[in-house]
């Protein structure tokens, strides 16, 4: 990493402001999370935040001995995966995406703990793990004065993603708050930790705004949210995938520039390169459709980069464009 990159990431940190509109306050710590029902949450979470603090390397070996184990474990998420696998690359050998499935699930076990070092390693260890490409392309928007809106997407490393990529720049981000409250305060502070502020995901206004203020705000829009302002597109060798049409409402703002980041997790256990970079072709382009058929061309890209890094456990393509049209997921083995 260059001085002038950790120079640069000394002055990013948290800076919640009471004018920034739609912001989700960081849970407090109470009493009640002290129940005996949250004990096998905090026993887990406890053992995960010891293992943070063993070698890189180490940690390493073990998510993927982990992941192997999980494969055995979790038989319905190893069929969803297998079946994303089958329809994604019809083509691609059966041998090869067995393959191709198991390094998936041994990168699945690494990123529990890689969830440990993006919650609790201080900032030093991180940069001492992290590189940056594309960083030129932040600081002259910011220079500009634009909001910059950062597609990213989902890959198993997402949220070392979310931390590294605060050593540059805070940022602002859409979040889904956990069912259980002990994950959700142990996750919003994890996530909360060189950023700015979260938005709750189903709060469109918070996002415009904090886009037209200047900020960096990332989104994911490659997962299938159902029918509800979604568009049928292209993605992979599936020529009808669900795709939101949330990312047209977003690049569509003034004074926003959008940009594509990828994590990529080195080979040999080195570290990351978090790489920052303009779409191929420019979103918005003024059609919802053909912003949603970029965006997955910009996925399959980031995908043929690490595809043993994607998520192919969610049901990405389980929403048809009709109810009478099979469901891919079913019938799984």
């Amino acid at each position: 990493m260059s001085d002038k990159d950790t120079a640069h990431s000394k002055s990013a940190g948290p800076n919640t402001k009471p004018q920034d509109k739609g912001a989700l306050r960081a849970p407090r710590f109470k009493a009640s999370l002290l129940l005996p029902k949250f004990w096998p949450t905090w026993l887990l979470v406890g053992f995960l935040y010891l293992l943070s603090w063993l070698p890189y390397r180490l940690q390493m070996i073990m998510g993927r001995a982990l992941g192997r184990v999980l494969m055995k474990l979790v038989p319905k998420r190893r069929k969803v995966a297998r079946r994303s696998l089958s329809l994604a690359f019809p083509q691609m050998p059966e041998n090869e995406r067995e393959a191709l499935l198991k390094k998936n699930f041994e990168n699945a076990g690494v990123a529990l703990f890689e969830t440990g070092i993006a919650w609790w390693w201080p900032d030093w260890r991180i940069r001492r793990k992290i590189s940056i490409q594309g960083l030129e392309h932040i600081e002259a928007n910011m220079k500009a004065g634009k909001g910059i809106f950062v597609i990213l997407f989902h890959f198993l490393n997402l949220e070392v993603h979310v931390r590294a990529s605060s050593m540059f720049h805070s940022a602002v981000g859409f979040y889904r708050p956990h069912n259980n409250a002990v994950m959700e305060y142990l996750q919003t502070k994890g996530r909360n930790r060189g950023n700015r502020y979260m938005i709750d995901r189903k709060d469109v206004r918070g996002m415009i705004s904090a886009l037209r203020q200047g900020e960096l705000a990332g989104y994911l829009p490659d997962q299938d949210y159902g029918r509800h302002r979604s568009v049928f597109a292209p993605l992979f060798a599936v020529p009808d995938a669900c795709t939101t049409i949330g990312t047209s409402l977003f690049a569509k703002v003034k004074n926003a520039t959008t940009l594509i980041s990828v994590l990529e997790r080195l080979p040999n256990d080195q570290g990351y390169c978090i790489h920052f970079y303009p779409p191929s072709e420019a979103i918005p382009s003024g059609d919802d459709y053909e912003d949603a058929c970029r965006v997955n061309r910009e996925l399959e890209k980031a995908v043929a980069m690490q595809p043993d890094l994607y998520m192919w456990m969610h049901r990405r393509f389980k929403t048809r464009p009709s109810d009478d049209l099979p469901n891919y997921y079913e019938n799984l083995q």
